[in-house]
């Protein structure tokens, strides 16, 4: 039996900012990006957040439609959180224990790929714990100055290789890597 994949997808700034992509991310919006989500979306059957995600996504997706909407309602969806009590969107479960050791088992679990999105503390962890399997990065072309950065000046050392490379026509660039 072959491993579950677990892919992460991120939206980073050139100076490394993930966080808050809501806020400078949407000039970039173009067909290609969102084939680009959508791609992760297609091959997942479910999808691992943190807290902070999971409440953003709960707070706008059950309200929308069309196609990316409707695989982001109805995926399974896994949300790692110490201080969540229960979760109410469709087919989420609370992950309350170790997140980490939870996304080793879940990995050893028959399925398809297990998608992580935002989650930032979640992507490093999983990185660091080796069972991130793909880093998909929208590398969007500003500099937004400040908030939390993907890799912080503390971060161990990772060697990753690059797989597949694209630039859309907003300048954006849609890297995926995997660990070597």
């Amino acid at each position: 039996m072959t491993a579950r994949k677990i892919a992460a997808g991120l939206f980073v700034s050139l100076d490394g900012v993930v966080e808050a992509p809501e806020a400078w991310h949407f000039p970039y919006l173009s067909d290609e990006m969102a084939a680009a989500v959508g791609r992760l979306y297609a091959e997942a059957d479910t999808l691992l957040m943190g807290r902070r995600t999971y409440e953003a996504f709960a707070a706008v997706w059950p309200h929308q439609s069309g196609e990316l909407a409707e695989a982001i309602n109805s995926i399974r969806k896994l949300v790692a959180s110490a201080t969540l009590t229960e979760v109410g969107w469709s087919n989420a479960t609370l992950i309350e224990s170790d997140a980490v050791a939870a996304a080793k088992r879940l990995k050893e679990q028959p399925g398809g790929t297990i998608a992580v999105t935002g989650s930032i503390s979640l992507v490093r962890a999983l990185l660091t714990a080796g069972l991130l399997d793909e880093l998909r990065l929208l590398i969007h072309p500003l500099v937004v100055g400040q908030g939390q950065r993907l890799f912080p000046e503390d971060t161990a050392s990772v060697p990753l290789k690059l797989t597949r490379s694209a630039t859309f026509t907003t300048g954006v660039l849609d890297l995926t890597y995997q660990p070597v």
